[in-house]
Formats: structure tokens, sequence, C-alpha cells
């Protein structure tokens, strides 16, 4: 199988959904390439006294509407159309929920599974030693991704603050709660794509009572999303992380597969599940599927595994859905809640907390779900509505608002006259 390239793939997006935008043509030139491509070599001195160098990279797409913003990840199958793809997918996911923010990404080609702690640890300073210049809470603020967490954030604010000889907080989110991290954001990407798949529902006139779901990845998203409709009384059937896949007619407790994975390092075994081939986890019949780890986990090759009584697809993860396997569902008439909206929560938490670490006044988890709530609501809103008036898919809405928001700044600031 030819593995599918993100950032062709994100440009497709792109220009099909420009077809139902109403800015300046010249501004889709202008998107289709990042402002700015940082590659970088980190030497580390390993624990056994090796040294290996690791590449790193961090993509500045667009920054007409804000600073760049956009998470940091730590993986073997990093590369730069991978983050090229995901840097232009946070311009339009920040411009999609509204927020002051132009897109960005980073990433180190490293399997951090075979390293130790103290070595992360070193290899997260290097990285921030190189690209210091370029970052800065008014310039652009990394975040956790896919293997980052709050404890290599605040490494990163350490190393950025120690360089700098003054305290910054607001150069990364993410952070523990113990360094000005803001409540609420290790839950924020799942209860923002509860919130917006429970709009969709509710506009497509679907009772919750009795639907079924799978989660595909089980990670800080991945769990906290089958957590969360776990607890609304849709029956989760079957999760999977990198090591396996579990599935239960009568549905997979969350908890206990988490609890069991912490255990074990894997959710394969859990008690009162059965195994469930990796490649078939599209294939179980359920109403709503979420795919939450990498991109391109839907293609042209699994998709029509894809059971008749799916109604559904919230893209957790980021560029989950090729567009090959997307024209197919299409035709299905299955719809998919694009990652540049069912995954926001993320980015706007992060702006929620980049706001209190600014003004240095610090908000309750209350108002800080509030505020989430009411603006993926009102995203999902605004893309429901563009998509009904165009008769177009809810991608190509959501790519089509982004590019008029991201235009209309370019415009007022007189980039392109």
């Amino acid at each position: 199988m030819q593995e599918s390239n993100p950032f062709k793939n994100a440009i497709a997006q792109l220009e099909e959904a420009a077809k139902y935008a109403d800015c300046n043509p010249e501004i889709l030139s202008t998107l289709k390439y990042p402002q700015k491509i940082i590659e970088v070599s980190i030497p580390l001195r390993m624990d056994d006294g090796s040294i290996r160098v690791f590449q790193g990279y961090r993509v500045q797409h667009n920054n007409y509407r804000g600073p760049y913003k956009g998470g940091i990840r730590f993986h073997p199958a990093v590369n730069i159309d991978e983050v090229k793809a995901l840097a232009l997918w946070m311009s339009i996911k920040c411009a999609v929920v509204d927020i002051p923010y132009g897109g960005a990404k980073g990433g180190i080609v490293i399997n951090p599974k075979e390293l130790s702690e103290h070595e992360i640890e070193h290899l997260t300073r290097g990285y921030i030693d190189k690209i210091f210049e370029l970052i800065g809470p008014k310039k652009d603020i990394p975040a956790p991704d896919v293997n980052t967490n709050s404890q290599i954030m605040a490494w990163i604010m350490d190393e950025y603050s120690h360089i700098k000889r003054e305290h910054s907080p607001a150069v990364v989110t993410g952070k523990p709660i113990e360094n000005e991290g803001s409540l609420g954001r290790d839950t924020a990407t799942a209860m923002g794509g509860k919130h917006v798949l429970f709009e969709y529902l509710n506009k497509k006139k679907i009772n919750k009572e009795g639907l079924t779901a799978v989660v595909q990845g089980f990670g800080n998203a991945g769990y906290n999303i089958a957590r969360l409709l776990h607890d609304e009384g849709i029956t989760i059937l079957a999760v999977s992380d990198s090591k396996g896949v579990i599935y239960s007619k009568s549905g997979v407790d969350p908890v206990a597969a988490y609890k069991h994975k912490q255990k074990t390092g894997s959710v394969k075994g859990l008690p009162g599940t059965k195994p469930v081939a990796k490649e078939n986890i599209f294939g179980v019949e359920a109403n709503i599927i979420i795919p939450a780890a990498l991109e391109n986990a839907i293609t042209a090759e699994n998709v029509n595994a894809i059971s008749i009584k799916t109604k559904v697809i919230m893209e957790l993860a980021n560029g989950p859905t090729t567009p090959e396997a997307e024209k197919i569902l299409n035709k299905k008439k299955i719809d998919i809640i694009p990652d540049v909206l069912a995954n926001a929560g993320g980015v706007t938490v992060s702006y929620f907390e980049w706001v209190q670490n600014l003004s240095r006044d610090y908000w309750t988890k209350e108002v800080v779900e509030n505020k989430l709530a009411a603006i993926m609501k009102k995203s999902f809103g605004d893309i429901y509505d563009f998509a009904e008036t165009k008769k177009t898919t809810f991608r190509d809405a959501a790519f089509a608002l982004a590019i008029n928001r991201i235009g209309k700044a370019t415009a007022n600031r007189g980039i392109l006259s």
C-alpha cells in the first residue's frame, strides 16, 4: 500500500474548499506555502555515554490572524510533509473556532519509548535551544501533541525562561497546573469533540440512546472521549491502542481499559473483551467512528469495511481520513465531522491558558468549560449553516469559512496590496 502524503492531502482539501470561499483567490496561493520551515539537528549524550543526533522540525504556516500556534510531537514517523500538513491544518483550525492564532507545528524524529526520562528531558531542552529565537509568547506558542505531555511543556517553559532570563509561562501551553497551566486543559480535546458530536446529533434529530461507538487510539483524546460518551450512555463497542484492539458486544468500560493499560502497557487482554485484528477496527458495526490516533487511518483500502450502521465519523486525530476515502464516504452519505473542528477544543483551551498567563488572572474549571462549550457549539453551528447554504460537506464548509476569515485578515492588513 502506497503511503498517503499528508501535505498533499491538506492541499487537496484546501483547493476543494476554496470553491465555496468568498475571498480573493490569491489568498489560496499564500495558504499553500508555509511562511517558514525550520529543520534542526539535536546532538544528545545518551545515558550510556554515546552521542546520538536527532532531527527536529518546526513549521510556521501563517500568522496573519495572530501568533503561530501548534503542538510538538515525538514520533519515529515524523517527517517534513507531515509537519507542514499539521501546521496548515492548525491555521485552518484556529480560524474555524475564531481564536486569534495562526498555525504552526513541530516534531522530533524519535521513539520516546526507547529513551529514558533523563534523555527525553535533555532532548527537549536541546530542541528549544535550537528554535529559541523563533518562538515566544507573541511569536509562536507550542503545545503538547503525540507522545508529549504537560511535563515536557514544563521543561520547554523552563528552558525558554532560562535562556530569556525572565519567567515566561505564556511561551507554551498544556503545562501542569502547578506551573500555570489551565484547569480543563487535560480533557479539552475530548470535551470539545463531545460538544460538537452532540450538536450534530441534535441537528440531525438523532437520539443518543442506544448509540454505539468505536474509538481508534487510546491516548489522552481517545480515552477521554470514550469515557465522556460512555458516561452519556453511548456504548463503546471497541477501543484500540498501538498494540491491539479490544471489543465487547455489551460495551467496553473506558475507565477499566485505562487502568488495565496503565498496569500492562496496552488495552489488550482486558477481562471481558475479545481481541480484534487492528486492520478490522473500522469494520465493527458501530453508529459512530472516532479515529483518535494518527493521520491516514481511514484510506481507500479500508474504507469499504465501514459498516452500513455507521452514520458519522468524528475526527479527533489530525488528518485521519484520506481524500480518496472521503469521496467514498460522501457517496455512502456517512457524515464526517472534520478534525479542524472536532479536535479544536485542545487549541481553544490552550488559547485560554495563554490569555490567563498573559493577564495573570486564572479561571475556575467551570469558567473554562463553559467558555469552551460556547465556542465549540457556535463553531459547529456556523459550519452546519454554511454547509446547508452551500450544499457541501462539513469539511468544505469548515475550510471555506477559515479561508474567508484568514483572507479578510490578510486584506485588512494590506499584505497582498
